[in-house]
């Protein structure tokens, strides 16, 4: 069995960063025992401080936290994590920040692989993506995002899987936000809209503001990923989003906006008024054409579709193509949860482990 050894470093110890570290701990010893993968956590770094293997030897096995830190600096423990340069060395980005996304060409470029849920470098500026792009395909580290679009659901490596073995792509439909669908799922009268969105929000299914949810423009970022993934250059300024959001609580405080949701309910019990007398359901729907028209809304479905079955969380996203065009090919499965992210960013560190062909 080939050994193949990856150093990793951790960025964002957060609800999504933290689930992937215990699950990478829980891992591998059976990792290593059957796959012959060994995955090194050299390193975890936080906005302000990091936590090296070099000060703690036992960080790999650590369940509630390392012992000794030091004050954060990314090149730092971007050094740290590379070691020598004859070592394979995987990132992975579970922040929401810009600011990292900024050093992912220089990281593939220096043979840095990428794994991330970050969509902000996937979906933000397009020169910076194909700058991205370039860095990958001139180099030999790869850069995996799964966890971007879906949370853990295998979305993208299934448009990848078409695409490459010459599939072409008529259209893409999906119910994206876990948080939307969770809210349309239980929106059924029997309960305020604001009720809803509060619960959701204690039970942390939407984001810390909601209005991120509401917004769509969460869900456009991810229409925006699938459709680069796809060849289009779709910026999210080419993608028409339906905001869910008042114009009067659009800009203020999150206090303030929390305290005045009631403001939702009756444009919410009008539209599922009109789903009822359409013999329909509300669902939160993102669609793209293969001319790159780009659409995020709150529709009424036929009681019928496959979207209007959907549970809890569901994601569900339907791939129509000329092999899939009579009976579009559906993945479907929870889409919100900081494990499900994580289990999809561990299945991608894991994907470029297997790649490896050396010991390092």
């Amino acid at each position: 069995m080939p050994v193949r050894v990856l150093s990793v470093g951790v960025i964002g110890p957060g609800r999504v960063g933290s689930a992937l570290l215990e699950q990478l701990r829980a891992a591998q010893p059976r990792l290593a025992r059957d796959t012959g993968i060994t995955l090194n956590l050299s390193g975890v770094i936080a906005s302000k401080r990091m936590w090296l293997d070099c000060d703690d030897p036992q960080l790999n096995n650590r369940q509630n936290g390392a012992q000794t830190w030091r004050p954060g600096n990314i090149d730092e423990f971007t050094a740290h994590v590379c070691g020598n340069h004859k070592r394979h060395a995987l990132l992975v980005d579970c922040t929401a920040h810009n600011e990292i996304v900024a050093y992912y060409p220089h990281w593939l470029a220096s043979g840095i692989h990428v794994v991330t849920p970050n969509k902000l470098g996937l979906s933000g500026n397009l020169a910076r993506w194909q700058s991205i792009r370039h860095a990958c395909r001139s180099g030999t580290a790869r850069l995996r995002y799964e966890a971007t679009v879906c949370a853990g659901l295998p979305v993208i490596q299934t448009l990848r899987d078409l695409l490459d073995t010459g599939d072409r792509l008529i259209s893409i439909q999906g119910m994206f936000s876990g948080t939307l669908a969770w809210l349309f799922n239980r929106h059924d009268g029997q309960q305020s809209f604001s009720s809803l969105l509060h619960e959701a929000h204690a039970l942390g299914y939407t984001e810390p503001d909601p209005r991120a949810d509401l917004s769509g423009m969460d869900v456009a970022r991810k229409l925006v990923i699938l459709a680069r993934e796809a060849g289009l250059p779709l910026s999210l300024e080419h993608v028409e989003v339906e905001s869910l959001i008042p114009p009067t609580l659009a800009g203020c405080p999150l206090d303030t906006f929390m305290q005045h949701t009631s403001t939702l309910d009756a444009p919410m019990n009008a539209r599922l008024a009109q789903a009822r007398s359409e013999d329909g359901v509300l669902r939160h729907v993102a669609s793209l054409d293969c001319d790159g028209h780009a659409r995020v809304q709150l529709r009424v479905l036929p009681s019928r579709h496959a979207f209007a079955h959907t549970q809890f969380t569901d994601n569900i996203v339907q791939f129509c193509t000329d092999r899939y065009r009579d009976n579009p090919l559906l993945v479907q499965g929870p889409g919100a949860g900081p494990e499900f992210t994580a289990g999809g960013v561990f299945a991608d560190m894991l994907r470029i482990a297997e790649s490896l062909t050396t010991c390092a």
